[in-house]
């Protein structure tokens, strides 16, 4: 299925809150876990690679224009989101690919 997705990914601990917009989840998830502990980005600085809410959009536009509108919210209403969907507040890396990764999986270029 060809699109864009707005997603929310968390640390393990679910500490922090990241949200992000790709045109492939399953590779832009892969690539959160496979650059968790890099500092030179906010995902890898705080290991957040664990998938909680996603929602699909068939243009960029109105992918970019939700993602910007779910930055803007407060925790609390990030939170109120996710539990919309996922009220466990389950990882669902699993729904989009095999997880945990294997090593060479992931890789764009």
């Amino acid at each position: 299925m060809t699109g864009f997705h707005v997603y929310i990914v968390t640390n393990p601990k679910k500490s922090v809150l990241y949200t992000g917009m790709t045109n492939n989840l399953e590779y832009r998830i892969i690539e959160h876990y496979k650059e968790r502990g890099k500092i030179e980005t906010f995902a890898g600085r705080y290991f957040c690679y664990c998938l909680l809410y996603y929602e699909f959009h068939n243009s960029a536009i109105g992918a970019i224009a939700r993602e910007k509108e779910i930055k803007k919210l407060s925790r609390k209403l990030k939170e109120e989101l996710i539990d919309s969907l996922n009220p466990d507040r389950l990882f669902l890396n699993n729904e989009i690919t095999p997880w945990p990764p294997e090593p060479d999986v992931g890789t764009r270029y």
